[in-house]
């Protein structure tokens, strides 16, 4: 909310600083791997990630502790960001919002509490496994037939595909299977 509130006040020069920018990257200005979760598009953009956030993480930092929710988060977020980066190599498009991070939450959840329901738009009652099963194929069909749509589909592919590399074993962190273990 602070870096929303600077982007507000600076008229978006924050954001030529802190924005994922793939040429900018790739010539040494590696900070924008993590800088740009702190920015976020318009209002919307940050109140929708913001409720995400809440809804899925509040409950996997109790259960996780704080620093591994954070390294979690983190890593999520500089996944989906490496993701969204080969993806658009040769353009100058720049990225921005903690999007990919809040998927990778939304797949630890899903596979944390698979039977938990979630409401679907906020009527239909749906397991979380099916949820984020539900998402992760819309995600991956907008790559498809929503270019040019101004959303970064493939990081937020990325912070699903790196969620899970967390989650089971990569790298060597095995944290879903260890709360499993712990669990049984």
């Amino acid at each position: 909310v602070i870096f929303f509130l600077l982007q507000l006040l600076t008229r978006h020069v924050v954001d030529n600083f802190l924005e994922l920018t793939p040429s900018r990257v790739l010539h040494g200005e590696i900070w924008r791997l993590g800088s740009y979760l702190f920015l976020h598009g318009g209002f919307m953009h940050l109140l929708f990630n913001m409720l995400a956030l809440w809804m899925f993480g509040s409950e996997l930092e109790y259960l996780w502790g704080t620093t591994r929710f954070v390294k979690y988060y983190f890593f999520t977020g500089i996944g989906a960001g490496v993701c969204s980066l080969l993806v658009n190599l040769n353009s100058d498009i720049a990225t921005i919002g903690a999007s990919g991070s809040v998927f990778g939450l939304l797949l630890a959840y899903g596979m944390t509490f698979p039977n938990r329901p979630i409401l679907l738009y906020f009527i239909l009652p749906i397991p979380a496994k099916y949820f984020v099963a539900l998402y992760g194929l819309l995600e991956l069909f907008s790559t498809v037939f929503s270019r040019g749509s101004g959303v970064a589909h493939y990081a937020h592919l990325g912070g699903l595909l790196f969620g899970w590399l967390f989650l089971k074993g990569f790298p060597g962190q095995g944290m879903y299977r260890r709360w499993k273990r712990d669990r049984m």
